[in-house]
């Protein structure tokens, strides 16, 4: 999309010379004798810079640029001046003008200029942008904590993210422990710096050295090029180590010693290089277990578990539970394409349930049940709770057999099954089917291709 400039100059040859030479590089160009008019210009189509001269008449270009800065403040303002009159342009700057072209103006000075001034308009647009995303996407009032313990480790989050010190977050699989990672950073001084997250469990302990510490160029087989890794990646931000509970011994003492000396050495590096990062580490192993076992290092285990967060499974914390599927059925809602709520006996089977997989099972439960619901309500058979905890001893439902794999599975082979039967009653018209399912086709395609259902 084309940047869209105001050049005003009471001048007709001199704004129409700006002009052509901004059109060459790309840009929109609409001409003004006045700053009367510009303005007019602006409140009526906007603008996404202002090229304007130094003196005219009426409105000149000292006036205009206060009446900008007024009201619109992001918008860079440039004055063109004659070489008398640079001192009061420098002036200008100081009162908010971007910078300044002096007359007669080299071409590529000028259109350097402006799109130095739209690529810091844009910049700062993206960062108002993500500022208002972490702010409603990392709101720590906005967090479901309903049940005192939720309340405990969200007052905990609120007191430890300003500080610099090392967290360790333990809890079971899928109980959130990412979220309070980026929780810790969104609200601490780094937010502006990077987050950075990486799972130690998927990689094997030699391609994770060179994940985390970065690699020279010729430092093993393949590596063709230097590549930096995730502790410089991080810098001034946040390192967040996933499953840290899974690296071996060797590679702890590795990662003991950057900690303690505050720098990394690249693969295959001979030079030390300082890091600044904030360390947050999560797993879901019993760390004071794996340590009396010999399989974790006790010294590692103090220098991550500066501040501990502990966070407990659903079943221990059945206030969350009903709270966060309605938050989850809104969003599930709204990626589907229709608008479902839980019924009364469907509430009473969320909030019945153990929840062995904690969130993300609930998460998957609430995605089947807005795909498999018949009506405008959720009922408990659209959970596949029920039918999950019979074949857990051994029964079986809705024709699935029920006799292995994991929750996970099951569940996902009755969806498969649903969809497969909708498919046959339409003669494979996807379109068909995915109105007897209840869902808008993009939903449809993506389940049948995540669970490998056939298209034809």
């Amino acid at each position: 999309m084309k940047a869209r400039i105001l050049v005003v100059d009471d001048e007709e040859r001199m704004a129409a010379a700006i002009a052509r030479a901004l059109r060459r590089a790309g840009h929109a160009c609409a001409t003004f004798g006045s700053g009367e008019a510009a303005l007019e210009a602006l409140e009526r189509d906007g603008a996404d810079a202002i090229v304007t001269d130094r003196k005219m008449p009426g409105v000149d270009g000292l006036e205009l640029l206060r009446r900008v800065r007024a009201s619109h403040p992001e918008l860079p303002v440039i004055l063109v001046t004659a070489h008398a009159d640079v001192p009061s342009a420098v002036a200008a700057m100081r009162d908010g003008a971007f910078d300044y072209v002096a007359k007669p103006f080299d071409n590529e000075e000028l259109r350097a200029i402006v799109a130095r001034a739209l690529e810091l308009r844009r910049l700062d647009r993206e960062n108002r942008w993500l500022r208002q995303e972490v702010a409603t996407k990392y709101d720590l009032d906005d967090v479901v904590a309903e049940s005192p313990k939720s309340r405990e480790a969200l007052d905990l989050v609120r007191r430890v993210a300003p500080t610099r010190s090392p967290v360790l977050i333990q809890g079971d699989s899928g109980t959130g422990k990412e979220l309070i990672a980026r929780l810790l950073h969104f609200h601490s001084d780094r937010v502006g710096r990077p987050f950075v997250a990486v799972n130690c469990k998927a990689f094997a302990p030699g391609v994770l050295e060179s994940e985390l510490f970065g690699h020279e160029k010729g430092a093993f087989t393949g590596a063709s090029a230097t590549r930096v890794g995730c502790f410089e990646r991080a810098s001034g931000g946040t390192l967040f180590l996933d499953e840290i509970g899974e690296v071996t011994t060797d590679f702890q003492a590795k990662l003991l010693r950057v900690l303690q000396e505050n720098e990394v050495q690249r693969v295959g590096g001979t030079e030390p290089r300082a890091i600044d990062v904030r360390i947050v580490a999560a797993t879901n192993r019993d760390l004071p277990a794996e340590i009396e076992a010999g399989r974790f290092r006790e010294d590692l285990f103090f220098r991550l578990n500066v501040i501990p967060v502990l966070l407990a499974p659903l079943r221990e914390r059945r206030d969350d539970i009903l709270p966060i599927a309605e938050r989850l059925l809104a969003r599930a809602c709204h990626d589907a394409g229709r608008a479902v709520v839980l019924s009364d006996d469907a509430r009473e089977a969320l909030a019945a349930h153990d929840w062995p997989g904690n969130v993300r099972e609930l998460e998957n439960a609430i995605e089947r049940a807005v795909v498999l619901a018949r009506g405008e309500a959720i009922e408990p058979e659209d959970l596949l709770i029920a039918a999950g905890a019979s074949r857990r001893t051994g029964g079986e439902a809705d024709g699935v057999d029920a006799s292995r794999g994991t929750l996970q599975e099951c569940l996902d082979r009755a969806t498969a099954e649903r969809i497969r039967a909708a498919l046959e009653a339409s003669g494979g018209a996807k379109a068909a089917a995915a109105v007897e399912l209840g869902v808008d086709r993009t939903t449809l395609y993506r389940l049948m291709k995540r669970l490998g259902v056939n298209e034809s």
